[in-house]
């Protein structure tokens, strides 16, 4: 009984090692490199060839340390999420989307000249083909936000477009 009452003021106590004199929580994701695609954030309207083609929430969670992406198409029944997110060990940023059609991709990439540009590790697809994967997301001086997700089936040699939206803040 003993051990277990020392053990729990032990837990407890340690829970409050972290915090502040204030009684805050320390900010583990405050530096300015979490902040670098805080443009993405918002509740947006996506157009492709000035189409309207669904909407996409962008929020923060995990106590400001990961951008979490919520797609819904409106051209078809395609849903899909992203987690987005700073690796201080890698010093890059981190995308991971899944989607309801059970694709996902994973790219990384950094902040630089007003864009998020990110590029996926080479893999072999079901045909042999040598893909690469690169979604930028630009910065738009209106506002709005461009994101141009590009793929290569010869290793890099020559990149097709896949998908061209332009966000617009949702009214």
């Amino acid at each position: 009984m003993k051990f277990r009452i020392t053990l729990t003021l032990f837990l407890f106590a340690a829970g409050f090692a972290g915090f502040s004199q204030t009684g805050n929580p320390p900010c583990a994701c405050c530096g300015d490199e979490y902040q670098q695609f805080n443009f993405w954030i918002g509740d947006w309207v996506v157009y492709s060839k000035a189409e309207m083609i669904g909407f996409n929430k962008i929020t923060k969670i995990e106590s400001d340390c990961i951008l979490r992406e919520n797609w819904k198409s409106v051209v078809s029944s395609h849903t899909g999420s992203s987690y987005n997110f700073y690796d201080r060990s890698e010093k890059k940023w981190k995308h991971i989307w899944i989607g309801s059609d059970g694709m996902s991709l994973e790219v990384k990439g950094e902040f630089k000249d007003r864009k998020m540009a990110m590029t996926g590790d080479e893999y072999r697809d079901e045909k042999g083909n040598r893909v690469i994967n690169k979604v930028t997301w630009y910065v738009n001086n209106d506002g709005t936000v461009r994101q141009v997700w590009e793929q290569s089936k010869d290793g890099g040699q020559a990149f097709t477009v896949q998908f061209d939206g332009l966000y617009r803040k949702r009214k």
